[in-house]
């Protein structure tokens, strides 16, 4: 059975919700049964499929969120957050 696509928002939505640093508030469940991004107060939400194990859930959401912007997971660093559900994320655009 495939996979539902991932349901992302317009990348410019995301870019509006970014500093002037490029700084990026992040809520993320792990372990979802969907992945997407929705946007909500200020704050970007992620679900990923992987599990919080040996960062697995930490680098599909960097993939997920520069699939979402169009961009190379490696314009993506994440600054805060790396065992927790509230992470922040630089990102060059």
């Amino acid at each position: 059975m495939a996979r539902p696509k991932a349901n992302l928002p317009d990348p410019a939505a995301i870019r509006a919700l970014a500093d002037a640093q490029g700084r990026l508030a992040l809520r993320v469940t792990p372990g979802a049964r969907v992945e997407a991004i929705s946007l909500a107060e200020g704050q970007v939400a992620v679900k990923v499929r992987a599990k919080p194990t040996d960062g697995a859930a930490n680098a599909a959401v960097l993939a997920l969120l520069a699939k979402a912007l169009d961009i190379a997971p490696s314009r993506i660093s994440l600054l805060r957050g790396e065992s927790a559900r509230d992470k922040l994320v630089r990102v060059d655009f």
